[in-house]
Parts: structure tokens; C-alpha cells; sequence
């Protein structure tokens, strides 16, 4: 199309597209295009994939953690344990708790996502593109878990009473024929375990492990990620994203494991035949270190350390195919503004 001569002779320039010209369809794909909207999109993506694959595992961790001495159920090894919650609630017994903790994952690991990208572009770069040191890293990753944590707790805390409460303790009694199921907990634990306080029990321990766990995973990952990335190319490869995946996983999860432990403990603190009454964090760990030893501190985690490496794996390499479609869907008129 050539430029039509104005009144003066000169030819007058090409309208450029604006946004009001596009169509519904481009102007939805301009939005999920944007960086932190992609961000948060892939992370939702990203955790219910990640949460799924390794369901099994991340239950047996919450019935390990939960155990203290003359309660030992579950006392068994990973395949023995694993074999038992087979044998007595079958593949429902793999997915316990699995549907809350994706409803929970997907808002979770979407603000994360999303929150580490805005802190990211808007508060620790100094300019567009800029590569933040490690340290910039794990306190924009930091702030990305307490975020994302305030948002989603509740649901955190009701999916640890659902992964419980069919499992064979004899502290439970019998168990009913039907369970209740996710909004039932949530509405019973606001009525009678305290109200609006009684969803956020155990927030402070958590706050205290995600922040640094989160900033940990973000920290690791960037910087393995950009270790494997080999001259001459922009990404590594599908497998290298999958091994700096499970490698931050493992580095984060292993620092901030005690966190977890003292998370699950007081998420379950009010609940029938099963709360440890402590009176608070310094409490908690001088009772479970007294009682239990060190090791105390570290129930559950060699089924959590199986989970890591196919969760965060899976994660991130998810995340990444999602959000690098969703930016590739930029039209060809938001491209010419730009």
C-alpha cells in the first residue's frame, strides 16, 4: 500500500494500529502476551501439573510429619508405607487431598509466578532486561512466596485435614463412611476451631519457611539454568531445564524442611485426637527436638526429597513451555506499537 500525498505535496504516513482497531480475539491475545499476565497464566499450569505427578508422595510427607512418639502408624518405610495407603484406601488414598491442593496450587503457584516476574521487572531491575545478582534473586523470589502464601492459605491448611483424616491413626477413631469434603472442612474449621484466626493457624512458621525456600528456588534455578545453557544458545535444552528444576527443588527444599514440619503440626494443633497443644514456634521445636530429637525436625523428608526432583522439574519446564507460548501470542499490531 503506498502513502497518500497530503495538501503540501508530501506523502502522509501509514496509519499505525492501535489497540481500539484490534479485534476481541487480538486484543485478548495482546493481554495474556503481557509478561506478568503470561507469568501468573503458566504458573497456575505449572503447580497443578507439578502437584499431580507427585500426589502419592505428598501425601505420605504430611502423614510422616505428623507422627510423633507412641503415634507410628505410618512408621514404615516409603514402599512399605506407600503399599499400605494402596492396600487400605486405593488409588482415592494416592489422590487425597490432591483436588484442594491443586485448587490451592494453581492460585498459589500462579501469584508466585506472577509476583516474582512484576517484583522482578518493576522493582529490582534497573533497567529492561537486566540480570539481578543472587541476592537480588532470593529477596525478589522471597517476597513472590509471601505473597503468594497470604493469598492461599486457608486452602493450605484444609487440604492438610483432608490428608488426614482418612488415614489409619488410631488417635481419628473410626473412620466415617463419608468424609467431609473441602468447602464442609473449611466451613467447620471457621465455625469452630476460632473463626477468621482459625484459617491462618500455622501461618507463622509457614511465612517463615516459604519466604526463604521460595527465594532459594528462584535464586538456584536462574543461576543453574544460565550455568546450563551452553555459548551460542539462548535456552538450554528441555532436559537441562528438567535437571536445574530438580536440582533448586532439592537445594530449597532440603535448607527450609524444619518450617514444613512446624507448619503441618500447627495446621493440625485444634483438630480431634490429634493436636499437639504447643504454645508456640520456640515451643514447638524445643518439644519436638526434647521428644523426638533432631531428626524430629526432618520427618517426612525422604519422600519429600523423591518428590522433588519429577515435581520442580516438571514445574518449571511446564511453566517456561506455557509462558513462552503465551508471549508468542502477541499479535503483529501490538508488535508495530512497540
Amino acid at each position: 500500500m503506498s502513502a497518500t500525498p497530503s495538501a503540501s505535496g508530501a506523502p502522509s504516513p501509514l496509519p499505525i494500529p492501535t489497540i481500539e482497531k484490534m479485534s476481541a480475539a487480538d486484543q485478548f491475545r495482546s493481554a495474556v502476551s503481557q509478561p506478568t499476565v503470561a507469568a501468573f497464566c503458566a504458573g497456575g499450569v505449572a503447580g497443578a501439573v507439578s502437584r499431580t505427578v507427585v500426589s502419592p508422595l505428598e501425601r505420605l510427607k504430611i502423614l510422616y510429619q505428623i507422627q510423633s512418639n507412641g503415634r507410628e502408624a505410618y512408621k514404615l518405610s516409603v514402599g512399605k508405607a506407600l503399599a499400605k495407603m494402596w492396600r487400605e484406601e486405593g488409588w482415592r488414598g494416592f489422590m487425597a487431598g490432591n483436588g484442594t491442593n491443586c485448587i490451592r496450587i494453581v492460585p498459589y503457584s500462579a501469584v508466585q509466578f506472577g509476583s516474582y516476574n512484576f517484583y522482578k521487572r518493576n522493582v529490582f531491575e534497573r533497567h529492561p532486561g537486566d540480570s539481578l545478582t543472587p541476592l537480588s534473586r532470593l529477596i525478589c523470589g522471597g517476597f513472590a512466596g509471601i505473597t503468594s502464601v497470604t493469598f492461599t492459605y486457608p486452602l493450605d491448611i484444609v487440604r492438610t485435614r483432608l490428608s488426614i483424616q482418612t488415614a489409619s491413626f488410631a488417635e481419628l477413631g473410626e473412620r466415617s463412611r463419608k468424609m467431609p469434603g473441602m468447602w464442609e472442612t473449611l466451613v467447620k474449621m471457621y465455625r469452630t476451631e476460632g473463626r477468621f484466626p482459625a484459617l491462618y493457624r500455622g501461618i507463622v512458621p509457614t511465612v517463615a519457611g516459604v519466604a526463604p525456600y521460595v527465594g532459594l528456588n528462584f535464586m538456584v534455578y536462574e543461576h543453574v539454568r544460565q550455568y546450563l545453557t551452553l555459548d551460542g544458545e539462548e535456552n538450554p535444552s528441555a532436559v537441562r531445564k528438567l535437571l536445574a528444576g530438580a536440582i533448586s527443588g532439592a537445594v530449597a527444599q532440603t535448607c527450609t524442611y524444619p518450617f514444613d514440619v512446624l507448619r503441618r503440626r500447627f495446621q493440625i494443633n485444634t483438630m480431634s485426637g490429634m493436636g499437639y497443644q504447643y504454645k508456640g514456634i520456640f515451643d514447638a521445636v524445643r518439644v519436638i527436638v526434647t521428644e523426638e530429637g533432631v531428626r524430629g525436625l526432618y520427618k517426612g523428608i525422604v519422600p519429600n526429597l523423591l518428590k522433588v526432583a519429577p515435581s520442580m522439574a516438571s514445574s518449571w519446564l511446564s511453566y517456561e513451555v506455557c509462558r513462552d507460548f503465551l508471549v508468542g501470542l502477541k499479535p503483529e499490531e501490538t508488535k508495530l506499537l512497540q
